[in-house]
């Protein structure tokens, strides 16, 4: 996503619309935000070194912020992660996610 934010601020600029304020990014890993800020090398984080040096470099001028958010409110886990059932009901409603009132034309 910072690949993209930082196409779409670069497009903004040509455009001559001047952004004032950082693109926030919303993370539930609070080793990742470390890392946005403070991008230490590790045996563990050798695969990641040129994405992260790339977020460093747009959190330092302050074109981007990363902030934490719990997994409690990561609304995107429903996509990717296995929840239990009172918290896949609760995403799932706030995305008015419903079944459909009649069957489909395509319906077998």
């Amino acid at each position: 996503m910072t690949h993209k934010t930082a196409w779409l601020r670069n497009l903004l600029r040509k455009l001559h619309y001047i952004l004032s304020t950082a693109t926030l990014f919303y993370c539930d890993n609070v080793s990742a935000i470390y890392m946005s800020a403070n991008p230490v090398q590790h045996q563990r984080t050798k695969h990641i070194k040129i994405d992260i040096h790339f977020v460093h470099d747009m959190v330092t001028p302050g074109q981007v912020r990363v902030l934490h958010v719990p997994s409690r409110y990561q609304h995107a886990d429903i996509f990717t992660k296995g929840l239990p059932s009172a918290l896949y009901d609760e995403f799932q409603s706030s995305l008015s996610v419903r079944p459909p009132l009649a069957p489909t034309a395509w319906a077998y």
